[in-house]
């Protein structure tokens, strides 16, 4: 189960893929409008009825973006929660229903659990950010900077506090209906998650309790059939290798001036661009340029002298897998926080936010250094070996495994 933009659920087509190649009937519930992504992976679908694009485009969507601070932008994202998960919640109960063990992403996660626990089921964690307190990085769905320690540690306190309030009232509703006791507090009974990134680009915080574990990326599914468009090879073949920008799922309120400030930093660098419209409608034109719609990031970025993007989990661990340079361009909650780490890691030459676009040369010269300082490729080049070497999917399968076997929180 899970919620959100492409980003929060491409990952679990790959997991739920390998599930299911393992034996396992695997069931995707999440919004209507990505019933073809998890569809073509071969796996079921059970729709929610929310539609994560159109609500970004309503009024309270668009306060989410006009809003400068990361907690400001965390307020306003758990007040659309709480309006509109009670819309979401039957449509997860009726799924669970149907089920042996919930698989419960990040966004979900409160309300998964509380509909686990009111049916009897096991149910584990699967997140795409490592969202328990810790003393080693703030709350990276804040993208606040370092609080120092103790103040890292309170501050993901609080953050989940709060992403627990935004789904009381409807995990109330349903313990109320279901007749069932008071949920028993994760936490504390060291609730089991599995966080779908690698320890080489995040290490395992020494201060997380007991029961989180970080066994690697999963990979969205690409059908093997699939192919780049035509004008895309038609376009790499016409010239030296371009670079990839891109926004993905955040809007921006000019796309228009944004389109034009990305193209103008490509042509000063001198530099040939394949701009994806993504949701924001970014747009590029002439004959070093190239716009695109959807594309699989896997075919796609190994082409590119380097990815510009929103440094949203996917398609920072998209541009890691590629072995490619990166300009991360944070526009909005943990994309700060990926952002840091590419830059920690030596694949970027460091973030270019998107309210910093419009100075100078600043992503001129972001986009020169991480093409032609060959230090940056190199790195890339030798992580995305490392990450070639792990199977994210095995840790969670061997977890199943075991619940099939009777093991600890195995179904009675």
């Amino acid at each position: 189960m899970t919620a959100g933009s492409r980003g929060d659920v491409a990952p679990f087509t790959g997991l739920g893929h390998g599930l299911m190649r393992a034996g396992h009937d695997v069931t995707v519930v999440t919004h209507e409008s990505f019933a073809g992504l998890v569809r073509e992976a071969g796996l079921a679908f059970h729709g929610l009825p929310v539609d994560p694009q159109a609500e970004l485009r309503t009024e309270h969507g668009q306060r989410l973006l006009t809003s400068r601070s990361g907690p400001g932008k965390l307020a306003w994202v758990l007040a659309m929660a709480r309006r509109l998960v009670g819309g979401m919640a039957p449509g997860m109960l009726d799924a669970a229903r149907e089920s042996d063990v919930l698989l419960l992403s990040g966004s979900v996660a409160p309300l998964g659990h509380a509909i686990a626990e009111c049916l009897g089921l096991p149910s584990r964690g699967v997140y795409l950010q490592p969202l328990a307190p810790t003393r080693a990085f703030p709350p990276p769905v804040v993208g606040t900077r370092s609080c120092g320690g103790a103040g890292n540690r309170l501050a993901g306190r609080a953050v989940n506090a709060a992403l627990e309030l935004a789904f009381s009232k409807a995990a109330r509703v349903l313990e109320t209906e279901l007749g069932s006791p008071r949920r028993r507090n994760r936490e504390r009974r060291n609730w089991p998650v599995h966080h779908g990134f690698s320890t080489v680009v995040v290490p395992r915080p020494a201060d997380w309790r007991p029961g989180l574990t970080i066994g690697g990326y999963w990979w969205p599914y690409t059908p093997p059939t699939a192919r780049l468009p035509q004008e895309v090879h038609d376009f790499l073949d016409s010239g030296p290798p371009p670079v990839f920008v891109g926004l993905g799922s955040p809007t921006v309120p000019d796309p228009e001036r944004v389109s034009d400030l990305i193209v103008r930093a490509l042509r000063e660098a001198g530099l040939r661009g394949v701009i994806q419209s993504g949701w924001s409608g970014l747009r590029a034109d002439g004959d070093d340029m190239l716009t695109i719609g959807e594309a699989p990031h896997s075919l796609l970025f190994p082409h590119m002298a380097a990815v510009v993007h929103h440094a949203g989990a996917g398609t920072t661990a998209a541009g890691l897998r590629a072995g490619v340079p990166a300009v991360p361009m944070p526009v909005w909650f943990d994309g700060a926080f990926w952002a840091s780490r590419l830059t920690a890691l030596g694949v970027s030459p460091g973030p270019v936010p998107l309210r910093r676009l419009a100075a100078p040369h600043t992503l001129a010269t972001a986009l020169a250094a991480a093409v032609r300082d060959p230090v940056y490729r190199r790195r890339a080049a030798v992580l995305a070996e490392r990450l070639r070497q792990e199977d994210g999917v095995a840790p969670v399968r061997a977890a199943l495994e075991h619940l099939d076997h009777g093991g600890p929180g195995a179904r009675r």
